[in-house]
């Protein structure tokens, strides 16, 4: 694997990032009766702030994109789509495990949301993440970040 980096995203990445999501949720969605090809990009339209999220490259290659956003209690992770084919090879591993080392992470919660089922689950379980609460469609995930903690550069 080719280092991984992360740039801030722009306005104009909105539509490149719908439709990947539209490409990552695609199986999860239709498994759980919920898939609408317009819907699932607009979704993301409604929430997308170019300040918090970031674009995963490798080389000059987009693999997926990440959103980071603050919140009273700590921070919320979200948008958090990889390409299928850069999906098992620890890409979203190695960007989860730079956000949640940044220094003002340390001490903080983070939060997040997964779909029922979704294999993505798991990696968020190794790194900690518990389930606070659940309904047909999400799972809502948090951990509180302890430990060493350092700047991820570029974030």
């Amino acid at each position: 694997m080719k280092q991984i980096t992360l740039r801030q995203s722009q306005i104009t990445d909105a539509e490149t990032i719908a439709n990947l999501r539209a490409i990552v949720l695609r199986n999860d969605l239709t498994r759980l009766g919920r898939f609408d090809e317009e819907k699932v990009r607009q979704r993301f339209r409604h929430s997308f702030d170019s300040v918090y999220t970031w674009i995963i490259e490798e080389g000059s290659s987009f693999v997926g994109c990440v959103a980071f956003k603050p919140t009273l209690e700590g921070y919320l992770l979200e948008h958090f789509y990889i390409h299928p084919d850069y999906q098992g090879k620890g890409v979203g591993s190695q960007v989860l495990k730079n956000l949640l080392e940044q220094n003002d992470v340390k001490g903080k919660r983070v939060t997040l949301n997964v779909l029922q089922g979704s294999a993505a689950k798991r990696v968020y379980e190794r790194f900690g993440f518990k389930v606070d609460s659940e309904d047909l469609i999400d799972v809502y995930m948090s951990v509180r970040v302890e430990g060493n903690s350092r700047t991820v550069e570029g974030m």
